[in-house]
This record gives C-alpha cells, sequence and structure tokens, in this order.
C-alpha cells in the first residue's frame, strides 16, 4: 500500500521514472505514509494497555526494590514506557528519591530511549522480525548488564548533592486515573497527539536524509565511507551519532536507506542505537543532575555496548547469509 502510493505521487503523478528525484521522492512518500500510520496505531494501542502507567506510578513500583528482579522490572518498565531524553530529569530525581538504587536506575534509562514499541514495529518493517527480536533482545541485555557494570564504580558520589536533598512527596503517587472504555479511548488519544506532536519532525528530517541517501548518494561512495563491517567502521558509527540527536523512529529510515546501500546491519545498528542513547544532546540533560565522571563512566559503557553490538549483528548477518 505504501510502495503503491510512493509509486503514484512520483512516478504517475509527477513523472520521475528512472530519475534520483523520483527515487528520492519515492522513498519519502513511502516512508513518511508507512511511519506515521505506524505511529498513530501502535501509540494508541499502547495507549490503552498504558492508562496506567503514569512516571509516578512507574515510580511506585520501583520503590525500595533492588537485585536483579528490580533490574529486570526497571528494564522491562523502560521498554514499555514512553519515555525519552526530555524525561530523564524528573525519573532520574523520582527514582533517587525513591530509595531506587542508582544501577537500576541506570538500566531504566539505557532501556528507555533504546527499545519502545513504534521503534520495533517500523525496525521489522526494515530488518525483519528475527533480526528485530535479536536487537529487542540485545538492548535489553545492554540495559540489564550495564546497571551491575555501572553500580559496581560506587556512582553514587557524582550524582549532583541538590538531587539527594530533592523530596517529591507522595501526593503525585495517589492519582487515581478512571479506567472506563471512554477514559481509556481519551488517554491513547491524548498519547498519540503528545508524542507524535512530539517527534513528528525528527520523522520528516530522518525520512527527508534517508530520501537524499536513498536518491543521490551512490552505492560505493556510501561502501567506501562505510567500510565492510570491520570493527574499526563500527567504532566510526558510533562516533559519528554522538553529535546527532533523533527519536527512535526517526533515525530508522536513515538506516534503512544505508542498508540498502550496502551497509552491514551491524554498522548501521551501532550507528542508530549511538543516535537514540548516546546522543550529545541526550548527556547535556542528564549533566544536569549527575557530575562528569560518572557521564563519562556511563557515556563510556554506551559507546563500548553498542560497538559490541554492531559487531555481533555484523558476524549474525554473515552467518544467517
Amino acid at each position: 500500500m505504501f510502495d503503491a502510493l510512493g509509486n503514484l505521487v512520483a512516478y504517475q503523478w509527477l513523472g520521475l521514472q528512472d530519475t534520483p528525484l523520483g527515487a528520492a521522492l519515492h522513498f519519502f512518500v513511502m516512508d513518511v505514509a508507512k511511519i506515521l500510520v505506524l505511529l498513530t496505531s501502535v501509540i494508541y494501542l499502547m495507549g490503552w494497555l498504558r492508562a496506567l502507567l503514569t512516571p509516578e506510578r512507574v515510580r511506585a513500583m520501583m520503590r525500595g526494590r533492588s537485585g536483579p528482579g528490580a533490574r529486570l522490572l526497571a528494564v522491562g518498565l523502560g521498554a514499555v514506557t514512553p519515555f525519552c531524553s526530555c524525561s530523564s530529569i524528573p525519573l532520574f530525581i523520582g527514582f533517587v528519591e525513591a530509595g531506587i538504587p542508582l544501577g537500576v536506575t541506570l538500566s531504566f534509562l539505557i532501556a528507555s530511549p533504546m527499545v519502545n514499541q513504534v521503534a520495533v514495529v517500523v525496525l521489522a518493517g526494515v530488518i525483519g522480525w528475527q533480526m528485530t527480536l535479536i536487537y529487542v533482545a540485545t538492548g535489553l541485555t545492554v540495559a540489564f548488564v550495564g546497571g551491575y557494570v555501572l553500580q559496581a564504580f560506587k556512582l553514587e558520589r557524582w550524582v549532583e548533592d541538590y538531587v539527594w536533598k530533592i523530596h517529591m512527596g507522595e501526593a503525585a503517587l495517589q492519582e487515581e486515573r478512571d479506567t472506563g472504555l471512554r477514559a481509556r479511548h481519551d488517554y491513547a488519544w491524548n498519547e498519540v497527539r503528545q508524542i507524535v506532536g512530539r517527534i513528528w519532525k525528527y520523522v520528516i528530517v530522518g525520512v527527508g536524509i534517508g530520501a537524499f541517501i536513498h536518491g543521490y548518494v551512490p552505492a560505493d561512495f556510501v561502501a567506501k565511507i562505510a567500510g565492510d563491517g570491520s570493527v574499526l567502521s563500527v567504532v566510526v558509527a558510533v562516533l559519528a551519532g554522538v553529535p546527532m540527536y533523533s527519536d527512535a523512529v526517526g533515525i530508522i529510515p536513515v538506516a534503512e536507506a544505508l542498508l540498502g546501500k550496502g551497509v552491514p546491519l551491524g554498522t548501521v545498528l551501532a550507528f542508530m542505537m549511538a543516535v537514540i542513547a548516546l546522543s550529545l544532546p541526550e548527556m547535556l540533560i542528564l549533566r544536569k543532575v549527575v557530575k562528569w565522571p560518572l557521564l563519562g563512566i556511563f557515556a563510556a559503557y554506551l559507546a563500548a555496548a553498542f560497538v559490541l553490538v554492531g559487531i555481533l549483528f555484523n558476524a549474525l548477518r554473515s552467518v544467517i547469509a
């Protein structure tokens, strides 16, 4: 359906067959339509299921928990909640105030931007469900293990002093939400409006970049720049993602275009994960609640993990192929 829409606009209406502009416009129309439809549908569906899962309730569920069970819960909640970098500070403060160990908090903060329902659905359309499920499992593992690795550094000493002094109170935890059908519909539709309203620009920019790469950048040039899937090329991909910032959904069209030009899957996923969870804007936001040593260790762990993920997926892709 989306491919047919791209054909209709680029080739039938505008007559741009066999031109770079036609290929770019076909990609743009097809991906914008596909992503926005999936975005709206999945957010609305998950809004029904998430009607009771506010940030305050997430904090209440995690209060006083520790150990492997707490980390599993934190990673699971991070995967099903729609919180992004803009929520990092209040969530971080709320978790600390609730007595949740810092390692568990960091596991949540790693999982939440890396794995979300819409990105999973869109990514599956690009690389298939088999590789997407491996990606999800790998991302959740990175978050789970990260809590233990980072906790070993005794990072509490590098949390800003004012964070420990904040007392957020219990009022927010007493909130009760109407769970009737109409109320859930209203909540789900409000989720669609807020989330789509927040990230549509990233979708447009991401698809625009992907369309340009798809239509105008020669495949041999991209392959030469990206390398052949070596460790060095994966490291460069992670470093290239740091200055950028995008929602997970917005970066997938760029990943799709790079894959179409022959860039190895692991290299593309390492780049995508760095843009989502290791970007400079994300780090600057977190810097408001943690000191530089903690931020540096956190970023170093993520960078190392993403490089390993890239190497793993390049190896898996060659075995599966």
